[in-house]
């Protein structure tokens, strides 16, 4: 019986691929990438540690801290209120200057949105700062009358502070009037002499709320002199991260525990800590 045969199958040789030529194309590629993302504008903000002012002096050639229809007394020690410095919200970020922020010991990167809720124009944005930082000033101010048992109608009191916006000073504000006003209520300072910083909204009924960016502005607040920062209770865990040497640290709810707390200091008994 014959055979049958088969033509024998033809051999398919495929060509290896060119590699330093696909290299070349992905290496372009990322290149590209990394341009646009280097250059691309990121939805962030740098914030640093800004200026303090000591509520109970001046800025500017001007009291802080201006009452009529009471009496005023002379005060000692100083009672700095704390800011950060951030980007302005129309200014563009890029990835250099996150990384850079990444690695400084004195900036931080933040959600623009978190910095500048709202958005708006930079004109919008300003002029929300002031009608917080209004607001702030009304209730630090209710918050203090109450608290000395002072009517409102016969005692006037007026906070000038320029180029700070926001509530953040509130719980500082308050405690200013109060020391104007009647000190430690035997003649001496609510400090006791001491240099103290602190940060904190506060409402008329003298609740102190958090307020953010802790950590730098406790950095400010020991640059600038302050052995005592205050801070809202709710924020502890963010204050002890990288409290400054030298910085003790007071966690307060309201106006009744920071006046307990300066009361403690001043006799030299524990404080409540976080």
């Amino acid at each position: 019986m014959a055979e049958t045969l088969r033509a024998p199958r033809p051999v398919l040789r495929l060509r290896p691929p060119r590699r330093p030529v696909a290299l070349a194309v992905c290496g372009a590629v990322l290149v590209a990438l990394f341009a646009v993302a280097a250059f691309a504008p990121l939805p962030l903000t740098i914030v640093a540690p800004g200026m303090t002012a000591n509520v109970l002096g001046a800025d500017k050639g001007t009291q802080i801290i201006t009452v009529e229809g009471a009496a005023v007394r002379r005060t000692g020690g100083q009672l700095r209120m704390v800011t950060i410095e951030a980007t302005a919200p129309d200014a563009s970020v890029h990835l250099g200057d996150v990384w850079h922020a990444w690695f400084a010991t004195d900036q931080a990167v933040m959600p623009r949105d978190s910095v500048y809720p709202g958005g708006g124009s930079v004109k919008e944005i300003e002029k929300a700062n002031q009608r917080q930082m209004t607001e702030s000033q009304d209730a630090a101010t209710a918050a203090a009358l109450h608290e000395l048992g002072l009517s409102p109608s016969k005692v006037t009191v007026t906070l000038r502070l320029t180029d700070v916006g926001g509530p953040s000073a509130g719980l500082l504000f308050t405690l200013g009037i109060i020391d104007k006003i009647r000190g430690d209520g035997h003649g001496g300072d609510l400090t006791g002499g001491r240099v103290i910083a602190g940060t904190g909204t506060i409402d008329a009924s003298g609740k102190v709320g958090a307020v953010g960016g802790v950590p730098l502005k406790e950095q400010a607040a020991r640059r600038d002199g302050a052995t005592v920062f205050l801070v809202p209770r709710a924020e502890c865990a963010d204050a002890k991260a990288r409290l400054p040497k030298g910085l003790t640290l007071v966690p307060v709810t309201s106006l009744d525990t920071a006046l307990s707390a300066l009361s403690a200091l001043r006799a030299g008994q524990p404080t409540p800590a976080c």
